[in-house]
């Protein structure tokens, strides 16, 4: 699919870009190179494929959840502004 220059100058007006002219010459060229080889994708079969499907091993990107101590009242409390009945004391939010 070969973009027209008053299409690129659209999609440059609306990434609010401003091009010279060779840029835009440059970006048709691309972009329109992009949409060719999106279209030979949509050409394959994936009937057979599932959705899920993934060439990379499944593994968690997260570490083991192991509980720690946490901090006495005393500490948390130390650097409060205000604190009143072993709590925070913040300003009314309401009036």
């Amino acid at each position: 699919m070969t973009l027209s220059l008053a299409e690129v100058e659209h999609i440059a007006t609306l990434a609010r870009l401003e091009l010279s002219p060779e840029e835009k010459e440059l970006f048709r060229a691309q972009l329109s190179s992009i949409l060719d080889y999106a279209a030979r994708l949509r050409e394959l079969d994936t009937s057979q494929v599932s959705p899920t499907f993934s060439v990379l091993p499944p593994r968690s990107v997260l570490r083991q959840d192991v509980p720690h101590p946490g901090l006495s009242l005393a500490d948390l409390l130390h650097n409060a502004p205000q604190a009143e009945d072993r709590q925070f004391r913040i300003p009314p939010v309401f009036e």
